[in-house]
């Protein structure tokens, strides 16, 4: 062929400084887009053969090789795809118009920022210039008669184009790195990189080092292969040892019989899985398959709960596994990752335009060929159909553990606790899916017991209603008006312990709830369900909890009332404090604080978004109950001036307050110094 000058087809010479510039933070990508490309001559030369296009040797093994070169500072990628003639040469490498460069340069021209443009359009084999001064492509086409072609440009816009001398059909890029990349042409980080983007490629995946010195292994000759370098041939004589048989003489008995070995030149490893385990069918997979594959894709050596194989040919090709993995809530952080693949070439991490937010938390990978990517993998175009996808992976999820709550129910109760978050945190972002879990959300007693919404309403003898939406406005008033079943929760356990055994005391039941999210989840089923309202232990006394005062002691129970308020009152100093006096039923309860749960709510909103830090408190007071039954509050009744009554009330104050929240830094030392008064008083 005639040689041939020129310059590339584009209207604008800062193309290569633009592509240098913009993708500078995540440069390693280049090995990807050259290996990409390489899987898709590869893959191309395949279909060529399945079609009776093209005839494949019979010795046809498909791979990339890559060798890194640091003497002489170069990095090359050779396929043995289909290759290129000289008109493709100038179709797809000279001509880059095509793909979008003008247009590219138009739009980001003026733009400063560090953000990784390639995917922005279709930089493709052109990635290569973020790291080479100098590219090279030897090319042989699979056509017949075709001619070698050279390709050459030094990261302008001009090259040159002459006929090669490549023997094999395929590819053969080499790239001259400049001094500011010389990092790729260590091979050991060049693995890093393969291993980040290229694992699980459908190609083998081979790399070397130039004239690096050859590494040899011995194995055993009945395993030797035909293309095997053999180096040596090694007999190993059998191994022999005197033993006592069973009458005590002494024996020689062969312990190891004898081999044939051979010494052969080190076989190469592929650095791609070409069959990873989303690709399978789960019938074809064991557990330990599943688990080894999260141990080697997330380093993470602590077992998954469960998880999930996505399998889906239609309306779109779509696989993947997602792990619900093992959080420690205290100390390890919530997010997890979804590597996203596109025919197994990795595109990105956690795309939020194809995986739902809410899932975000899990561990797996997600492997969709439809996606529409634009020409160089990295960027999702805007389109419904990925929508779609998100819609279809949130179903598929709903639907697994919707199925596991009804046939494993003992083994989705051992995980609740471990993926309640993650469940909740989907009820609020995606409708669709709080539809399909509203049977499979679960609450535990606080007695361990697992119960669904629908247990714990019909167990305080109501009746689980859904809001209509589509009711008409009267009637929503009329549901309004209806008479809501009542469901107590915990937060602490701890902190709560003493609402927690009068409740028990009374046989009454109570939910815990004790995660950040648990709170704007209840809200949620409160508006979903027009007869549930939630409230929490120590928003209240509950009836059962209190005795009723005869009608003839109504009169003198009232002045007691009235008495304690203002004693309480004047010894805390606060005549705005809120006191309630009741008898209770446990006598060994002095006092109890209560705060009602709308105005808990609004403080927690409040807390949320940091106005309580602006001296403003919407939230409403706490109430002081003081159980009438107990010895120490018919004390202060008493002796409104006895000497010890302000101690006393100020300690029963603050053991209601200490059931209820943490006392602030001054209150514990205030109340740490009053018990030692009182422990004092004890001996005189």
């Amino acid at each position: 062929m005639e040689a041939k000058k020129g310059s590339l087809s584009i209207s604008s010479e800062n193309i290569f400084p633009i592509i240098k510039k913009w993708v500078y933070s995540d440069h390693d990508i280049f090995v990807r887009e050259m290996i990409s490309n390489g899987c898709d001559a590869i893959t191309k030369l395949k279909k060529l053969d399945v079609m009776g296009e093209y005839q494949l040797p019979d010795d046809y093994k498909a791979s990339i090789h890559v060798e890194v070169n640091p003497e002489e500072k170069t990095l090359k990628f050779m396929d043995n795809g289909l290759g290129m003639t000289a008109e493709e040469v100038e179709e797809y490498i000279t001509q880059i118009a095509f793909s979008g460069a003008t247009e590219f340069l138009e739009k980001y021209k003026d733009k400063t920022t560090e953000d990784d443009m390639i995917g922005h359009f279709g930089l493709g084999f052109y990635s290569a210039f973020m790291v080479a001064d100098e590219v090279h492509i030897d090319t042989l086409s699979y056509k017949d008669g075709a001619t070698p072609v050279r390709w050459v440009s030094n990261g302008g816009t001009e090259y040159e184009m002459t006929e090669g001398d490549k023997q094999t059909v395929g590819s053969e890029i080499t790239l001259y790195l400049n001094d500011d990349c010389l990092e790729f042409a260590n091979e050991y980080r060049v693995r890093e990189v393969i291993q980040k983007y290229c694992s699980f490629i459908p190609v083998e995946i081979f790399l070397s080092k130039a004239n690096a010195e050859p590494e040899y292994e011995t194995i055993d000759e009945a395993d030797l292969k035909e293309d095997d370098e053999v180096v040596e041939h090694i007999h190993e004589d059998a191994k022999t040892e005197e033993k006592e048989n069973e009458n005590g003489e002494k024996e020689v008995v062969e312990v190891s019989p004898a081999k044939d070995k051979v010494k052969i030149k080190k076989r190469p490893e592929s650095l791609s899985d070409i069959h990873p385990l989303w690709t399978k069918h789960p019938n074809e997979c064991s557990d330990e398959d599943y688990k080894e594959f999260y141990r080697k894709v997330f380093l993470d050596y602590k077992e998954p709960l469960f998880w999930i194989h996505l399998n889906m040919d239609y309306p779109f090709n779509l696989k993947g596994i997602l792990y619900f993995p093992r959080i420690n809530t205290e100390y390890d952080s919530i997010e997890g990752t979804i590597k996203l693949y596109n025919n197994q070439v990795f595109i990105a991490d956690n795309i939020k335009e194809v995986i739902p937010e809410f899932l975000m938390v899990l561990k797996g990978v997600i492997d969709c060929p439809d996606l529409p990517l634009n020409v160089s993998r990295s960027a999702l175009q805007n389109d419904g159909f990925v929508g779609k996808i998100a819609e279809y992976i949130s179903k598929k999820v709903a639907d697994k553990l919707a199925g596991m709550c009804k046939t494993k129910r003992e083994d989705y109760e051992k995980y609740w606790d471990s993926i309640s978050p993650f469940i909740k945190f989907g009820c609020l972002k995606d409708e669709k899916f709080c539809d399909k879990m509203k049977d499979a959300v679960l609450f535990k007693d606080i007695d361990g017991k697992y119960l669904t919404l629908k247990d714990c309403v019909e167990a305080n003898g109501g009746e689980l209603k859904e809001l209509d939406k589509n009711a008409a406005p009267d009637n929503a008033e009329e549901n309004a008006e209806e008479k809501k079943t009542t469901i107590y929760y915990v937060t602490d356990e701890i902190q709560q312990s003493q609402y927690i055994n009068m409740f028990r005391a009374q046989g009454q039941d109570a939910v815990v709830l004790k995660h950040n999210i648990d709170s704007p989840f209840i809200t949620q089923l409160e508006q979903r369900y027009q007869n549930v309202q939630f409230q929490r232990i120590d928003a209240d006394v509950t009836d059962n909890a209190k005795e009723e005062v005869a009608e003839d002691e109504k009169e003198a129970f009232q002045k007691t009332v009235d008495s304690l308020t203002a004693t309480f009152r004047k010894e805390l100093g606060n005549d705005k404090l809120d006191v309630k006096v009741e008898k209770l039923k446990d006598s060994n309860v002095a006092s109890i604080m209560t705060l009602s749960e709308q105005s808990r709510r609004m403080q927690e909103m409040m807390k949320m978004y940091g106005m309580d830090s602006m001296g403003m408190d919407m939230g409403g007071e706490n109430t002081l109950i003081l159980n009438a039954n107990h010895p120490l509050v018919q004390y202060v009744q008493k002796h409104e001036d006895g000497e010890n009554t302000s101690l006393i009330c100020k300690q029963l104050y603050d053991l209601a307050m200490l059931a209820h929240k943490p006392l602030n830094p001054e209150e514990m030392t205030a109340f740490v110094q009053r018990s030692n008064d009182i422990m004092m008083l004890l001996t005189k």
